[in-house]
């Protein structure tokens, strides 16, 4: 699908079917842009692309196919209903400014809808202004909670 981003700057936005060379190579590039956790094999890039929980959304430069941000929503059952969860929003740092963000949001909150969810959450860190006020103008209401995170002993990716 095709979506305005902002300022007048279009992006091309899609669910990945399958893990392509220009997807390796785009999570490769993206992925520093936002953690220092180390860029992964291929092989688990196949196993995060096709787990049925995972929906990995692309935006592309229209003229050229760059991928030029991407994220992974996650849709799971629980007993009090199917929620979704949006991970790893990533926008190249020559794009940013211009709407991928919000595009690539949309696409991840129309897919988590399509899925079935009732909810859909996310987390940002809190010096991320422009991230924030992307959330909340996207209808995000920002919740008063404790995360809390275990760190396991490491597990190499593959």
């Amino acid at each position: 699908m095709s979506l305005v981003a902002g300022s007048g700057t279009s992006v091309d936005v899609e669910v990945l079917r399958e893990v392509t060379g220009d997807y390796v190579e785009a999570v490769s590039r993206l992925l520093p842009q936002l953690s220092r956790a180390p860029v992964p094999s291929r092989d688990h890039l196949r196993r995060v692309l096709d787990h049925e929980a995972n929906a990995v959304v692309v935006a592309r430069d229209p003229g050229t196919g760059r991928i030029v941000g991407m994220t992974t929503l996650v849709t799971f059952p629980l007993a009090t209903g199917v929620r979704s969860w949006i991970h790893d929003v990533v926008v190249d740092e020559a794009w940013r400014g211009r709407g991928v963000g919000r595009a690539l949001t949309r696409a991840a909150v129309e897919e988590a809808e399509r899925r079935g969810a009732w909810t859909v959450d996310l987390t940002t860190r809190p010096w991320r202004e422009d991230a924030n006020r992307l959330y909340e103008r996207a209808g995000f209401e920002r919740r008063e909670t404790s995360v809390y995170r275990k760190t396991l002993p490491a597990n190499p990716m593959p």
